[in-house]
């Protein structure tokens, strides 16, 4: 791996992630990437639920994910993001590695889109996102 990531988190494949080939279901690495993006605000103080209180809410409007090398059970992986502010969107790229040997399993690109009160936002929440991350004291 020769990119830099914002955020990286370590997981371990489950047996009931996968399907009969023995491989990770394809859907599993969607949930591997939302479970990062979660994670990922955790780090930075921001939580969904007290958010979605607040009548603030994120939802994806379009995801894409490129199929590399299969991830198998047991498997430990390294699911990485960066992000961005486009327009009114957040863009958060992903991948996921095998540890073992550090291949690329699968790349996404995930769009995300806010809510306020149930209107859509020009964004101005991801704009908080984007501050804690650059900030020193979050080592990043």
């Amino acid at each position: 791996m020769t990119k830099e990531y914002l955020f990286k988190l370590e997981m371990k494949v489950r047996d009931y992630e996968c399907d009969l080939q023995g491989v990770v279901n394809n859907a599993n690495y969607q949930r591997y990437m939302e479970h990062t993006r979660h994670e990922c605000m955790e780090a930075l103080g921001e939580n969904f639920s007290k958010v979605h209180e607040q009548g603030i809410d994120a939802f994806v409007s379009k995801i894409e994910i490129r199929f590399r090398r299969s991830l198998r059970s047991g498997d430990r992986f390294l699911s990485c993001l960066n992000f961005r502010r486009e327009g009114i969107k957040m863009i958060f790229e992903q991948d996921i590695y095998h540890l073992k040997d550090n291949i690329l399993a699968a790349s996404g690109r995930v769009e995300i889109i806010v809510t306020e009160n149930g209107k859509l936002t020009r964004g101005e929440f991801f704009d908080t996102l984007i501050e804690k991350s650059i900030r020193p004291e979050n080592g990043r």
